[in-house]
């Protein structure tokens, strides 16, 4: 099938069906042998995704009506032909002639003319029509209307730049395994195949990559020597600071990139890994599984611990809550358009249970780490703060100057020293 056609009904499948771009897209290049082909494919529909409500403004400004039911596969069409025109290399002859041969392939064949006119029309008009354009609201920004209200009002004097920071690519960062060998020793590693790469601001295994790979070419990737891992996301495991001896629990654990991480950091430790996801679990298995690392792991509630848990508590937690992940959008652009402002709600009293849940798991003295990767602050530092008001025998452990009771937790927001957006509070059981 015509990549374009391609790419235009993974669109679909996330905007008219609600799949995510993660499910989607595979599906959709699971049909393309060549590499370069699967490249391209991903980056119209996360490009798509990113510049959803301009491209949407462009088309529909040069249409006469909208197209509605059957049709709008035409419309996800035009929606990838404009990406192509104005955001990618592809030569606009080519971006045109595709665009319009896969009109075809997603068997609407009297729309040619439709397709080939508007995309025409965008190339000459484009200039005019983006000097039109709303200078504030969903269409400058590129969100939804609840989004850029939610960050306008966290956040006064930073939404533009969290906004702005969401709509960038996101960068390639990876996590050395320090079990390994020391940062420093792979940043040479990187180097001798002129992979070009600096040491992270935060954290001690932190690497960033001029430029993304494939995880085929990162050296020894196969045996564990490397993860690929956000700057943000690796904080986690540091934070929760395991020591020789101790049980640990990784709450809400899938994928199982800070599973790993802890059991590369200390040796002779216990790790439990928890999801409620079977499929998801397969995920930590395979990433324990290349690295050579072992850890239990449990197909469960975590707001309902008794139906898994042995009774057993542990010395250390680590709860990295189910979340809008309204700090990844620049990675998985698609949630500014599968989230809705009512889950926000949801997801909070969700927090709540599997927080309070957790706490009974935890020793006296021991430490748990609250983490999302959202920068709502109903999911992050107010979550805590009514933790600890519910909880006499929690005590915040401050990570900066500015992390009080009142105030509590440290605030990644998307941009920060590149990384995605990421919320922590460290608590020790009194």
């Amino acid at each position: 099938m015509n990549l374009r056609a391609l790419a235009a009904q993974t669109v679909a499948a996330v905007l008219e069906r609600g799949e995510s771009l993660a499910t989607a897209l595979p599906y959709a290049q699971s049909s393309i042998d060549n590499p370069k082909n699967k490249a391209l494919l991903q980056e119209i529909t996360y490009g798509v995704m990113r510049e959803l409500t301009q491209l949407e403004y462009y088309v529909n400004t040069l249409m006469d009506k909208p197209l509605k039911g059957k049709q709008r596969i035409v419309h996800h069409l035009l929606l990838v032909g404009a990406y192509q025109l104005l955001h990618t290399r592809v030569p606009a002859h080519a971006a045109l002639g595709e665009t319009v041969a896969a009109v075809d392939d997603i068997q609407r064949p009297k729309f040619k003319s439709l397709v080939n006119g508007v995309l025409r029309n965008l190339q000459r008009e484009h200039e005019s029509l983006r000097e039109k354009m709303p200078t504030k609201g969903p269409i400058t920004f590129n969100h939804p209307k609840w989004i850029i209200k939610r960050a306008t009002a966290a956040y006064p004097k930073q939404w533009q730049q969290v906004l702005h920071a969401n709509n960038q690519r996101s960068p390639m960062w990876i996590r050395n395994n320090s079990a390994m060998q020391s940062r420093d020793d792979y940043l040479a590693q990187l180097a001798a195949l002129d992979i070009e790469a600096t040491a992270g601001e935060i954290g001690d295994n932190s690497i960033l990559l001029a430029q993304p790979v494939p995880v085929t070419v990162l050296p020894n990737f196969d045996t564990g020597a490397c993860s690929v891992q956000d700057i943000a996301a690796q904080q986690a495991a540091e934070l929760l600071g395991a020591q020789s001896g101790e049980r640990i629990l990784d709450a809400c654990a899938a994928p199982g990139g800070k599973t790993c991480h802890i059991l590369e950091l200390t040796k002779d430790i216990e790790v439990v890994a928890l999801d409620c996801d079977e499929k998801r679990l397969d995920r930590v298995q395979q990433n324990l599984t290349r690295i050579g690392l072992n850890a239990e792991l449990i197909c469960g509630d975590g707001t309902q611990p008794e139906a898994w848990w042995d009774k057993k508590q542990f010395d250390r937690i680590l709860l990295d809550a189910p979340c809008s992940a309204t700090g990844v959008i620049r990675r998985n652009p698609d949630i500014k358009w599968l989230r809705r402002d009512s889950d926000i709600e949801q997801l909070v009293q969700l927090q709540q249970q599997i927080f309070d849940a957790s706490w009974q798991l935890l020793k006296s003295g021991g430490t748990l780490v609250y983490a999302t990767c959202s920068i709502l602050p109903n999911e992050n530092s107010q979550q805590v703060t009514q933790f600890l008001q519910r909880h006499q025998d929690a005590e915040l452990i401050p990570l900066h100057e500015s992390d009080t009771p009142e105030q509590p937790g440290w605030q990644l927001l998307p941009g920060d020293n590149d990384s995605d957006g990421f919320y922590y509070a460290k608590l020790q059981k009194r």
